[in-house]
């Protein structure tokens, strides 16, 4: 190992990595064009069979290789690298995680690739995926309730025979609309696409953050000790990060004395700046400031005034048009992005992860659920046994195997309550649960701001986000930040989660809308839809039905969800294209 690392110190990282990347895509492309191209031919049946075996065969010789690069590169330290080898480690392993989930994916045959789609047809997909789900919502909980007022034994084993058929059809749309976006010949625009934009923002972000002078730059300061959880402290951090893009001013993180870790963030992440870390300036005020101010201090979300527009449920106007066809939650997508940002960990952080995920034996499919107990329940939300989180669950690879067989049914159990895997692991048996009751532990309110439990959350949200599917509660932050940061391993995470209670949201926000595309009349506890009315939205019922205020009628009730669609919240953030002036001027 020793000799290796010391030729690929005499190489170079960049163009090791890049070189393995390159050898790595030319095995995959000589083993998939002889398939590709016989699959069109017209050869003998027996040389189809042959060159098939063969491909297949060495896809699989794929799949081991690329665990067996991801094992190298886990032994790889990475405390005498250059940042940008570091960078080029990250996008690597990056790269390596999302080429396990398409070698691991079954081969749809040879799919004749498109440019791009319209943002009407990508729009248009989601919506029917989403209307259908909707629509199952509304009949099981319909016929369910009818299930409970019959008396007779022969009419309720009809009405439950329809409920069992009626899940088949549901499945049976879903994995059709799935196979469309596998078919439709858009995939690599999406896989692009969203490659582009996420390059793009990053790029902004470390423009941000490294001034060129640090005494001069315009800065903003934001105190992480916030008086709540990690989840909770951790969407402060990123609040101060889109007022700091917004406003064009370098975000400087005061950290020490951290509740969760004392010596402060810069131990557990990379520092958010290389350049710029002092809060020194010739003038220094609290929010809003005055003129040209040089440095601001931040208050927390809920008592900012006045209220700058880029505020939680905004995403910038130059990226709009792209996220719109892109992805079926914006929002979420920008959150993400400045996650990917901030949370890129210190060695130590990563060894602990990666340890993680070998000690556990990681595999897919596998699906994320975290169980939030202790001090949430009867004050922010209401109890749910694990007997409701396993159905969503057992729904999950019920309709998974229609599209490929399941070796084993696997979850993630991330709690704050170790009798949760406990009680898990003795009901759901035929079910291979990864969880560590020490984390559980961990995460009690007694022992919650230490460096144990700061470890223990980390691998809970690091695991929960790298899962297949998502089933939690969101009145949690931990979920939420685990949904946001799952974000940046698909083209389009939005879909890939169930919460047993509220819709996705964010602390602080402006009002979540909802806008109406067909009209209703009301029955009763419900309000009336006019086309293009906006709906500030409560919640959904996941019964086919939501609740929110009209705000032409400000009436307050239930509403059909299909009813409405999301009111995308657009703001103007700066383009950044100084950047760019910067760029042209150094390469002139």
């Amino acid at each position: 190992m020793n000799f290796i690392l010391r030729q690929l110190n005499v190489i170079g990282w960049n163009r090791m990595l890049a070189l393995l990347l390159l050898v790595w895509i030319i095995i995959l492309l000589f083993t998939i064009i002889p398939m590709l191209t016989n699959h069109l031919s017209t050869s003998t049946d027996t040389l189809t069979s042959d060159r098939l075996n063969r491909a297949l065969a060495d896809l699989d010789v794929l799949r081991k290789q690329n665990v067996e690069l991801q094992e190298v590169l886990k032994g790889i330290s990475v405390a005498n690298l250059k940042p940008d080898q570091k960078e080029a480690l990250e996008n690597f392993q990056h790269r390596l995680i999302k080429a396990d989930r398409t070698l691991n994916d079954e081969d749809e045959g040879y799919i004749h690739q498109k440019e791009d789609p319209s943002m009407q047809y990508e729009i248009l997909r989601r919506r029917l995926s989403n209307s259908v789900q909707e629509f199952w919502y509304y009949m099981h909980s319909e016929l369910k309730k009818l299930q409970n007022h019959v008396q007779e034994s022969q009419l309720q084993t009809a009405v439950k025979s329809i409920v069992n058929l009626g899940m088949q059809h549901k499945q049976s749309l879903l994995n059709d609309l799935e196979k469309l976006a596998e078919v439709d010949g858009y995939a690599t625009w999406r896989e692009k696409e969203a490659n582009d934009l996420s390059n793009l923002v990053q790029a902004r972000f470390r423009f941000l953050q490294n001034p060129t002078d640090c005494k001069k730059a315009k800065k903003l300061v934001c105190n992480l000790n916030k008086g709540c959880g990690y989840g909770c402290q951790l969407h402060h951090v990123v609040y101060c990060f889109m007022v700091a893009y917004g406003t064009q001013r370098t975000l400087i993180l005061k950290s020490k004395g951290w509740r969760y870790h004392k010596t402060g963030w810069e131990e557990v992440f990379q520092p958010i700046s290389e350049s710029c870390m002092s809060t020194d300036g010739e003038t220094v005020t609290n929010w809003p400031g005055y003129g040209n101010v040089q440095v601001l201090t931040l208050p927390i979300i809920d008592s900012i005034s006045p209220r700058p527009p880029f505020l939680p449920l905004a995403i910038p106007e130059d990226l709009a048009p792209r996220l719109l066809r892109l992805h079926g939650d914006p929002f979420v997508w920008w959150v993400g992005q400045i996650l990917k940002y901030l949370l890129r960990p210190q060695e130590k952080t990563s060894l602990l992860m990666q340890n993680a995920i070998t000690n556990l034996n990681f595999q897919r499919p596998i699906v994320g659920v975290h169980v939030r107990r202790t001090d949430k329940v009867g004050t922010e939300a209401a109890f749910h046994g694990i007997e409701e989180y396993m159905n969503v669950v057992d729904e999950y690879y019920n309709q998974l195997e229609l599209k490929k067989k399941v070796d084993k049914r696997r979850i993630y159990l991330a709690t704050d309550d170790p009798k949760v895997i406990a009680d898990a692991k003795a009901k759901y048996r035929h079910y291979e649960i990864l969880g560590d009751p020490k984390i559980s532990k961990t995460a009690a309110v007694a022992s919650r701001y230490s460096d144990t439990s700061l470890q223990g959350i980390i691998l809970d949200i690091h695991m929960l986000s790298m899962t297949d599917y998502l089933v939690c509660t969101f009145s949690s932050q931990v979920c939420r930040i685990a949904y946001e940061i799952m974000q940046n391993y698909y083209p389009d995470a939005s879909s890939k989660f169930r919460s047993l209670d509220d819709v996705y949201y964010y602390g602080g926000q402006t009002a979540n809308n909802r806008v109406a595309v067909f009209p209703h009349e009301p029955q009763v506890g419900e309000i009336q839809l006019k086309i293009g009315d906006v709906i500030a939205i409560a919640g959904n019922h996941w019964n086919g039905f939501s609740k929110g205020r009209n705000l032409r009628t400000n009436q307050m009730g239930l509403f059909p969800s299909f009813k409405v669609k999301p009111k995308i919240e657009i703001a103007k953030f700066p383009t950044y294209s100084e950047m760019y002036n910067n760029q042209n001027a150094e390469d002139s």
